[in-house]
């Protein structure tokens, strides 16, 4: 799942917490199925369009909201993308439904023409997933800042944990138990270039002078592949360089204990999960100063934050990290990381954010935040 999927997910376990009374009906464009959930959660109806052709699937998808919001006015309503705020807008004109926003990053940065901006505006409430995106919604946006909340990015904690190199992975990818391992996972894609997964490649040479035997696991898909495999190619680095393909969701932990440090130098972030998913698995991180990322990194303190446009800077932090001899101690604690990503962004306090914010909405019978925390 890419990351607003992982986002969605949350979110919706996180209402059932926080409103244990409520009927939830979750509406989702491209899906045909949803997971079930905890038997203890409160009644959660799925109400999927994904099934639809995919030129009929945008109508159909704003027609079941449509008709579900006039039939059954709801309390509130919350968009977990903004492209699909503009339903929302026009039910909160039409009948006085009260709607959130969520938004994550880049779709929010530069918003172009007049519906999603204008439903944007009409917001009860807008949820920034970090900072940054907080500060361009209020200097694109005009937003005032008192509508524009903080509800970071979380992880399961269950699910990623410190490890062992899987032994599969080694044998897969011909790597040894001490061989250095940078990782990298991203969707090859010229949209996704942002991600930095070029500027590590054009590192690799200076890294590879000192630690001769680096191996750099590049994981995802996209049509960038071919680009991507002429450049490796071109700087000589096709004995050291694994692009690794899809990476199912049931591998992706073990891909993470794989490695000695997981390197995404982006420029475009509007969080990033995949930040939180090394740490909980105990793996150092490196990630650009310039987005989201900074957030992920509580500000460089669980973390290396570094220029993303400077392959000097990213070859010193990689060198460093995977020798050791970086100044940031946490780096070399597995479970220091594992425990800051816990105490910043786990899923109580995921969940205890939004409390927080259901409750500034207006919304009856939230659990209180305390009480989120307590359970």
């Amino acid at each position: 799942m890419g990351g607003i999927q992982v986002f969605s997910k949350f979110l919706i376990e996180a209402v059932c917490d926080c409103l244990p009374g409520a009927e939830i009906t979750v509406f989702s464009k491209n899906d045909v199925s949803y997971p079930a959930l905890p038997e203890h959660r409160p009644p959660l109806h799925f109400r999927p369009t994904g099934w639809w052709p995919h030129r009929l699937r945008t109508a159909a998808f704003t027609g079941a909201i449509m008709s579900r919001g006039l039939r059954e006015k709801p309390d509130a309503i919350l968009s977990t993308h903004v492209h699909f705020m503009p339903v929302a807008s026009f039910l909160k004109g039409l009948q006085g439904v009260p709607f959130v926003a969520v938004a994550h990053g880049i779709e929010v940065w530069n918003l172009t023409g007049r519906l999603v901006p204008r439903a944007l505006r009409a917001a009860d409430r807008v949820l920034a997933v970090s900072r940054f995106t907080r500060e361009r919604l209020l200097q694109g946006m005009g937003l005032a800042p008192e509508r524009v909340g903080l509800l970071p990015n979380t992880f399961d904690e269950d699910q990623f944990t410190p490890g062992e190199k899987p032994r599969y992975l080694l044998r897969r990818f011909g790597l040894r138990q001490e061989q250095p391992v940078i990782l990298t996972i991203a969707r090859l894609a010229g949209e996704e270039r942002y991600k930095g997964y070029e500027q590590i490649l054009r590192a690799l040479p200076a890294v590879r002078t000192v630690l001769p035997e680096v191996r750099y696991i590049l994981g995802g898909r996209g049509p960038d592949r071919a680009r991507i495999e002429a450049l490796v190619t071109k700087l000589g680095l096709n004995e050291c360089v694994t692009l690794a393909g899809y990476v199912p969701d049931h591998e992706l932990r073990d891909f993470y204990r794989l490695c000695d440090v997981f390197a995404m130098p982006s420029k475009g972030e509007g969080f990033g999960i995949v930040f939180l998913e090394a740490m909980g698995c105990g793996r150092p991180v490196i990630a650009g100063n310039k987005d989201g990322s900074v957030d992920a990194l509580l500000d460089g303190a669980a973390g290396v934050l570094i220029d993303p446009d400077s392959t000097p800077q990213l070859e010193a932090a990689l060198v460093q990290t995977l020798s050791g001899t970086h100044p940031l101690a946490i780096l070399r604690d597995p479970a220091g990381l594992r425990q800051a990503a816990i105490a910043a962004y786990g899923r109580a306090q995921f969940t205890s954010a939004l409390a927080r914010e259901l409750v500034a909405l207006g919304l009856p019978d939230v659990q209180s935040p305390e009480a989120v925390l307590e359970a």
